[in-house]
């Protein structure tokens, strides 16, 4: 009885490898998960391949939420690529396929649109969706309508901030356009891209206290113009300490992954990553 026992126990084991090695086994920390951590990925990580090779290897790396960006190839028998303009038959289509796959499309962007009618085809498309967050970086003059339009569909407004000449590069800039607007609207925290810009990312998201609504969240190389993404923790962002700031504000919502490095094949840094993230939620929850 013993040997049998000690038989099962060596082949649960063998499976359990053979399923993390694979990438079966779903990434994200149950932890992470309870305090409202959200771990996906920016689709365009994945900018070199369709839509539905994204979803394939997001599902392989555990990864359960996407973040879309317009302009990629759908893939797999469907024409066109993602388009907020795109019409009912298709979009019903990329949700089947998606929950098919385990996955929730919760955001889309980086999106800028060029006048009124343009903004409510975006969010129209984004309510059919069951889009929570559009990740926007909308000119100043327009920032009235398109809080009108976040009030009406309930839906959040994050503002990314890409470096210079970007609007919205400093983190200070930002929360002065956002003075006394809904909660609806937000911050995009591009961490990678702050350091980029030389300012630290953890005073930045010290700055955004509040009114953060996701982040494109990556480690880079270096500081500079010129640095690359790099795997979680190897270098100078400081991801414990953000994680720890987010944390302390009581964050709760979207981690897009978006790697821009060895883009051809992210997948290996990618889990190297989710496996750093997963194990400094085990230490924070």
């Amino acid at each position: 009885m013993k040997n049998n026992m000690k038989s099962l126990v060596v082949k649960i084991n063998l499976l359990l490898l053979v399923l993390f090695l694979t990438g079966s086994v779903v990434a994200q920390s149950d932890k992470a998960e309870k305090a409202g951590w959200l771990l996906g990925a920016q689709s365009y990580t994945f900018h070199q391949f369709s839509f539905v090779e994204t979803l394939d290897r997001m599902q392989k790396l555990g990864l359960r939420y996407v973040e879309v960006y317009y302009g990629q190839k759908l893939g797999d028998g469907l024409t066109g690529t993602m388009d907020y303009k795109m019409d009912e038959v298709t979009l019903q289509k990329i949700l089947k396929l998606a929950k098919s796959k385990g996955i929730r499309i919760v955001a889309s962007g980086v999106v800028i649109c060029e006048n009124n009618a343009e903004w409510d085809q975006l969010f129209a498309f984004a309510k059919a969706m069951g889009i929570q967050i559009i990740t926007s970086e909308p000119a100043l003059d327009q920032l009235d309508y398109v809080e009108k339009l976040a009030d009406k569909y309930n839906i959040d407004v994050a503002i990314h901030n890409h470096p210079k000449p970007s609007t919205y590069w400093n983190p200070e800039d930002l929360m002065k356009a956002l003075e006394g607007r809904s909660k609806h609207l937000g911050s995009c925290a591009d961490v990678g891209h702050w350091k980029r810009m030389g300012l630290d990312p953890v005073e930045a998201l010290r700055t955004c206290k509040g009114r953060i609504k996701s982040l494109h969240f990556k480690d880079v190389d270096k500081a500079g113009a010129d640095s690359h993404d790099t795997i979680w923790g190897t270098g100078v962002c400081n991801v414990d300490a953000m994680l720890k700031e987010l944390k302390r504000q009581n964050f709760r919502g979207l981690f897009s992954i978006e790697y821009e490095y060895h883009e051809e094949n992210p997948d290996p840094e990618m889990k190297e990553s989710i496996r750093y993230f997963d194990d400094v939620v085990g230490h924070l929850f």
